[in-house]
């Protein structure tokens, strides 16, 4: 059968990149988790925060799915290019409902639905064109007809979940989510194929910008609406100071020694050490880094409301717990990452996790500026220990990098 120019796929190699239209698609995700972000600040209670954990889990899987089919084939071709574009916009409906994701406003259509029935479209339109992509691809072909199982359970008890609304929607949720990442991992990898291992880590290490972005976006809407006063400059550089410790902290050298090590295995090898670094291990150091946004927002919130607020006035509950505790299990992903790459430890990461959680307590007692001051302290001297400790072979990585097989 003849292909036209809207239809065809052009299929990937070893030499394949992010494309533009990858990047403009991760534009709704930072929409989306600015929504969460939001979503997550107006109600800053347990109830809240596992409301938000369940919605960057499902956003997360979603986005996971089309990072792995961009490395199949090209993104910005015929029917994948079609398909991303028509994902696009239900996800930005997706987006868009999040606010009412729990709690539906009267006078418009049933928001937890909508949600629900555009983010199935997003991954059903994702297993359709998988199998287009994947040509006369057998095994592939096969594994993607075994994924389609625990999707589809997945979405249908998504989209009950959304149309019988609460109580039945929190646990049909909570358990579309168990189907999903449990059944895709029980599927195996036998028949997933990593074409471009520059691409596949480009594409995660780009989902880590999105989302520290997502943390700067929190400093500045925490502030938006009040005056700036020395309080609020001296707030907004700390916050910048977390933000870039964590960029430092993944970018200087953990994201060129992992890419090197999916560079070298091959196979159903390099399958598994995708699906496990950077499909599953990914998701604590991406969705860590929206709490902690939550946590800046509110600091700021702090900072700069003098009407609500003093300066001596102390953050506490979950809005704390997020900004000490998002960093330490993004440490602690890094931990996990690392492991899986390399086999190794990273002890100094985890004892930096170990210690913010246990200054959780003193914290709770400080002003938010101070305790936001003690969370960049620690993040700047964990990134000056591992500069100084690890001068020869950060270099190393950094300037020499292995050559591909």
């Amino acid at each position: 059968m003849r292909r036209t120019a809207l239809t065809r796929v052009q299929p990937t190699d070893s030499t394949h990149r992010v494309t533009t239209l990858e990047l403009f698609f991760d534009l709704v995700f930072v929409f989306a988790f600015t929504q969460v972000t939001q979503l997550m600040a107006d109600d800053p209670t347990p109830v809240g925060a596992l409301r938000g954990l369940v919605v960057l889990a499902l956003l997360w899987w979603a986005w996971c799915s089309y990072a792995w089919l961009g490395n199949q084939a090209h993104a910005d071709e015929g029917v994948v290019r079609l398909t991303l574009i028509v994902a696009m916009a239900a996800m930005f409906v997706v987006a868009l409902t999040i606010p009412e994701a729990f709690a539906d406003l009267p006078g418009g259509l049933f928001a937890p639905f909508v949600f629900a029935a555009c983010y199935a479209a997003v991954r059903l339109l994702h297993l359709g064109c998988y199998l287009i992509a994947a040509g006369e691809d057998a095994g592939l072909r096969r594994q993607l007809l075994l994924t389609a199982v625990p999707v589809t359970a997945a979405v249908a008890l998504l989209v009950a979940g959304g149309a019988l609304g609460p109580p039945y929607q929190t646990v049909l949720w909570a358990l579309a989510l168990l189907v999903d990442y449990t059944g895709i991992w029980l599927v195996g990898t036998t028949g997933w194929r990593v074409h471009s291992p520059v691409h596949f880590a480009e594409r995660h290490g780009l989902i880590v910008i999105v989302a520290l972005g997502e943390s700067l976006v929190a400093i500045g809407v925490g502030v938006a609406e009040q005056p700036v006063s020395a309080a609020v400059i001296a707030a907004s550089i700390l916050g910048i100071v977390v933000a870039t410790s964590l960029w430092w902290l993944y970018f200087d050298v953990v994201a060129h020694v992992a890419e090197g090590v999916l560079t070298s295995a091959q196979g159903q090898a390099r399958s598994r050490l995708a699906r496990d670094s950077y499909t599953y291990l990914h998701f604590p150091i991406v969705i860590s880094v929206i709490f902690l946004a939550l946590g800046l927002k509110k600091v700021l919130e702090y900072v700069a409301d003098t009407e609500q607020h003093a300066l001596s006035d102390a953050l506490t509950g979950v809005p704390l717990i997020a900004l000490y505790g998002g960093v330490a299990v993004h440490l602690l992903g890094h931990v996990g990452f690392r492991r899986r790459n390399v086999g190794s430890w990273n002890p100094h990461r985890t004892a930096t996790a170990a210690v913010l959680l246990l200054l959780i307590p003193v914290a709770w007692q400080l002003p938010a500026l101070a305790a936001l001051a003690v969370l960049a302290g620690v993040l700047a001297a964990l990134v000056g220990y591992e500069v100084v400790r690890f001068r020869r072979p950060r270099a190393q990585v950094r300037h020499h990098p292995p050559a591909a097989p």
